[in-house]
């Protein structure tokens, strides 16, 4: 299968929304739209109607060439816009220390540095479901949202787990450690995980498939945790590695 073709079936399984009338209606329905794409050097009066309803979703707004607007349409009918809608509402960073305080339970967050795979990300919210993470936070810029592809990946967890989208990853950490949470990134040279206190109220940090967790980010968390590795390749998909650092906070949580 060629280049092409594969991106044209990635595509088929996200949520478009296609026209000018069907995208502003969108917008105004309150509908969670986490990219469009608009023709570029296309700013008449509808087109910009619809970039200021973007603009007060934050939503991530890219011009690009006909062809590739062409290349992504189902309908053949874009008219110079298309909408990625997410599948499913996002929640706020209050909502996963409610759900703590619930439950009784210090809270346990998993945070996600620019994730860009669909697929890691759908596993890692599974995982978050299934470790009892109180939620998932995910920065709203050069990172995958909650796509119909993530969705089914997850396994239907995107319907029980949080999953917030956040302006600036550092300063919601810097916010949250005003309310008690301390944070643990994971990193090739980090402490080895078992040596570490993973107990108390804890956020996880992920980092993206080829860079790992920005230096900022970096500098923002409390400790590095390192996975034991004996093969002979030096670094594990970032799903896997979710999975593993937050297997070991559930582990020393159980011991507690």
């Amino acid at each position: 299968m060629m280049e092409n073709q594969k991106g044209k079936e990635f595509i088929e399984n996200e949520n478009l929304i296609e026209g000018r009338n069907a995208v502003l209606e969108a917008f105004r329905s309150g509908r969670t739209i986490d990219k469009l794409l608009v023709l570029d050097g296309c700013q008449d009066g509808p087109v910009r109607s619809i970039l200021r309803e973007a603009k007060k979703q934050d939503t991530l707004v890219r011009f690009v060439a006909k062809e590739r607007l062409n290349q992504i349409s189902q309908t053949g009918k874009h008219q110079g816009v298309i909408a990625f809608a997410a599948a499913c509402a996002y929640a706020e960073v209050e909502d996963m220390l409610n759900l703590a305080r619930e439950r009784g339970e210090d809270p346990f967050l998993i945070l996600l540095d620019h994730i860009e795979d669909p697929h890691n990300l759908g596993a890692i919210i599974r995982t978050a479901n299934l470790a009892g993470a109180h939620g998932v936070i995910i920065p709203g810029r050069r990172a995958v949202g909650l796509t119909a592809v993530v969705a089914k990946t997850s396994a239907g967890a995107v319907n029980y787990t949080p999953v917030a989208k956040v302006t600036n990853l550092v300063k919601t950490m810097e916010e949250l450690k005003k309310q008690g949470l301390w944070f643990v990134c994971a990193d090739m040279g980090g402490e080895q995980m078992y040596r570490l206190n993973l107990t108390g109220p804890i956020g996880l940090v992920i980092g993206n498939e080829g860079e790992g967790v920005g230096r900022l980010v970096k500098e923002t968390c409390d400790l590095t945790a390192g996975i034991p590795m004996k093969g002979e390749i030096d670094s594990l998909n970032a799903s896997v590695a979710a999975g593993v650092l937050a297997y070991e906070v559930v582990r020393q949580r159980l011991m507690r």
